[in-house]
């Protein structure tokens, strides 16, 4: 294949981006749009692979987004969506880079927050167009080694034709211009001294051969010393523009907003203090149970599922999913790509348990083996779903238990839409919320309101002294007739027995 060189860049007159394109970076956005919009960048941003950006002294936010970039091959003006792409001579890969800390100086257009000299990498290598299907690339970027995005174009908002077709209704794109075609969730910032690589390659070669790929493109980022001049607009950033550019305020290391409902990329307070977390794991289900109902609180169970490992107990914070029923229309916009269910598996913590609400839906599969395995090596203390699991054998050999109304060989997309994370949801006849604390074993699955958690344990462990009194003066020959519960004659002398221990 051909490589990118100095010529490539020179060709393009034109440097086209999309705004949103794949399904995981809108929903990461919490906007899809029902139309591609775009922007320009200057052709001085075009660089070569293996070389350098610059963060702009003054600058905190410099992000970077791996693309898909499109060069084209023959003038495009006013054609067809059938015809459009035969006018794209190659795809490689491309860096969207940009600074978030002037985003606010021209009013939308991205002039200079993504027009930087060196803010638009591309390379190593050129794959002919007419050697792939546009709809099965596969985009990957890695920051200091660790891979933080990975998506296809299988089901992108807009294909790549329909950009061609679109752009030229009003424009000439001509022979070497470039378009960027959006970048999937998991675009992040860079610091001075990390490396940025991006790769495009096909996801299955043709007639069975080794996948088509451009290569690593890889771009250092240093450190602007040239400060801006006071005659133009300063560098300014707030805790929006940090959350946009990290993703999400987790991410950027903010706190949730005041006063603010859990939801889709919000921060959720976690806290399961050890010392808490051993007073649970000593304590029966049916305790805490009986405790959580003399507080009021009788619709804390999850119920109807069974568990891979019902040997296991297990004691953990919440997070949460949802799914929609199937509507197809949805699951183009959300079913693809990094959707809801891939988001929560893949930020599940150690120790979390991940709850899913599928309805109580037993027709197809909620989790299969794949993403089981994924939640186990992440450090998930379980899967909770009131739906069906697939790949149950494989799923029920790990470590890791999964609670589950029943097996299933069908696909999500039978009867679901992966739709959200961290947020407060129903599964199995009961309410939970991102952070509430589940306590499941064999007996069941309890979900504990944190506020009330560390009274309600002291109090389990006190009714578990006083029951195993109970216990043994059952076993020595006693009546439970005011044993069970203790009139004040047994209260008196269980105090004598607890003075002994």
């Amino acid at each position: 294949m051909e490589q990118v060189n100095g010529d490539t860049l020179a060709a393009a007159r034109k440097v086209i981006a999309v705004h949103i394109n794949y399904p995981s970076r809108a929903a990461q956005r919490g906007r899809t749009p029902a139309q591609p919009s775009y922007f320009l960048k200057p052709s001085s941003s075009l660089a070569l692979t293996g070389g350098t950006v610059e963060r702009p002294a003054g600058c905190e936010l410099l992000g970077f987004e791996g693309e898909v970039a499109l060069v084209i091959g023959k003038a495009a003006r006013r054609v067809s969506l059938e015809d459009a792409w035969s006018h794209v001579a190659a795809v490689t890969a491309s860096n969207d880079f940009g600074v978030y800390d002037l985003r606010y100086a021209d009013k939308g257009s991205n002039l200079r927050s993504k027009g930087g000299d060196g803010f638009t990498p591309v390379g190593t290598a050129l794959i002919p167009a007419d050697a792939v299907d546009p709809s099965l690339l596969r985009i990957r970027t890695w920051l200091n080694g660790e891979i933080v995005q990975d998506d296809t174009t299988e089901d992108l908002l807009f294909p790549f034709a329909r950009l061609v077709a679109d752009l030229s209704q009003l424009l000439t794109l001509e022979e070497g211009d470039i378009i960027l075609t959006g970048t999937p969730a998991g675009a992040s910032v860079a610091q001075p001294g990390d490396v940025v690589e991006v790769e495009v390659s096909t996801t299955a070669g043709a007639d069975g051969g080794a996948p088509l790929t451009t290569g690593r493109l890889a771009t250092t980022v240093t450190e602007g010393t040239t400060a801006f001049a006071d005659f133009g607009a300063q560098p300014r950033v707030d805790d929006t523009q940090r959350e946009e550019a990290y993703g999400s305020r987790e991410a950027a290391g903010l706190p949730a907003e005041a006063g603010s409902a859990p939801g889709a990329g919000a921060a959720v307070v976690r806290s399961l203090s050890p010392e808490l977390k051993a007073k649970l794991e000593s304590v029966a289900t049916a305790t805490l149970s009986s405790q959580l109902r003399k507080r009021g609180l009788n619709n804390v169970s999850i119920d109807g599922l069974q568990a891979t490992r019902p040997d296991r107990r297990v004691v953990g914070l919440a997070r949460t999913l949802r799914y929609v029923p199937n509507r197809e229309d949805l699951f183009k916009t959300h079913g693809g790509g990094f959707n809801a269910q891939k988001r929560a598996i893949d930020s599940v913590n150690e120790g979390e348990i991940l709850v899913m609400e599928a309805r109580g839906e037993k027709g197809t599969g909620t989790v299969g083996d794949i993403l089981a395995l994924r939640a186990q090596v992440r450090g998930a203390a379980a899967i909770i779903t009131d739906g069906g699991v697939r790949d149950y054998s494989a799923v029920a050999g790990l470590d890791m238990p999964t609670w589950f109304a029943n097996p299933h060989p069908a696909v999500l997309g039978r009867r679901h839409v992966p739709w959200d994370t961290d947020i407060t949801i129903a599964c199995g006849g009961t309410t939970v919320q991102p952070g509430d604390i589940i306590v499941a074993d064999s007996d069941g699955i309890l979900v504990i309101p944190p506020a009330v958690a560390e009274e309600l344990v002291d109090d389990c462990i006190q009714q578990e002294k006083e029951e195993t009194f109970i216990f043994e003066m059952v076993k020595q020959g006693n009546s439970v007739d005011g044993l069970y519960p203790m009139n004040a004659e047994w209260q008196a002398r269980y105090k004598e027995w607890e003075a002994g221990q």
